[in-house]
């Protein structure tokens, strides 16, 4: 019999991320279950990411748990963030979390939108435990 291959984590996160998000749900009004993270239709390349907090875990939710910090990713994004690395950002003139992703095929150019293509589940993307291409930063 065969046995069931290990699902992949959909996303990971930086030590940055991770301290940056429990720093958020600290403040929040209310206790909050974690982060829900997706993707919206939206922006001149197409697609936008989004991040809101969540109330609750859904049924459909993916969970990723990663570094103490609970990331809930909308069932309908799952394809579309396979692989991504999720890091935040302090700069001189603004700070924002950014998303690492492979399966993104460009952005526009103020940053704020950008082209995904959904990964392939059979593989031929990128192999299971490979490592992830660091250049896919735009």
């Amino acid at each position: 019999m065969a046995t069931a291959r290990p699902r992949p984590q959909v996303m990971r996160l930086t030590d940055a991320a991770a301290l940056r998000i429990k720093d958020v749900m600290a403040r929040a009004d209310k206790p909050v279950a974690g982060v829900r993270v997706g993707v919206k239709n939206g922006g001149c390349a197409g697609m936008e990411y989004t991040m809101e907090y969540a109330d609750d875990v859904k049924p459909s939710d993916e969970v990723v748990e990663d570094k103490g910090v609970k990331i809930l990713v909308d069932p309908k994004a799952v394809l579309f963030l396979l692989g991504t690395e999720m890091d935040y950002k302090t700069e001189k003139l603004s700070a924002q979390f950014v998303f690492n992703n492979p399966n993104q095929t460009s952005a526009c150019g103020c940053g704020e939108s950008v082209q995904l293509t959904p990964a392939k589940v059979d593989g031929a993307r990128r192999t299971e435990g490979a490592p992830f291409s660091s250049d896919n930063k735009n």
